[in-house]
């Protein structure tokens, strides 16, 4: 009974938009680098190719991942989900 409670009441927020955010990388610039920023400059970001990407839902990290390229599209695939450490 309890289980079938749990689900209506899931049910309730199911279609709750929500941010999902992919990390790539990041770096630090200073703010003349940043003006100087223009088409064909590269940025070295501070991870690597083959280190698992973060996946956010809302800020939060929930999963780790890879890139890969489907047809010409760019998409995500998941190799492992964040759970609560406690």
């Amino acid at each position: 009974m309890a289980n079938v409670l749990e689900d209506k009441n899931l049910d309730i927020v199911l279609d709750v938009k929500v941010q999902l955010t992919v990390r790539l990388g990041s770096c630090h610039l200073s703010m003349r680098d940043v003006l100087e920023l223009s088409p064909g400059v590269i940025i070295q970001l501070d991870q690597r190719a083959n280190d698992p990407i973060g996946i956010y839902v809302n800020d939060k990290l929930i999963a780790l991942g890879e890139v890969v390229v489907l047809e010409e599209n760019f998409c995500i695939k998941i190799t492992e989900l964040i759970g609560d450490k406690a």
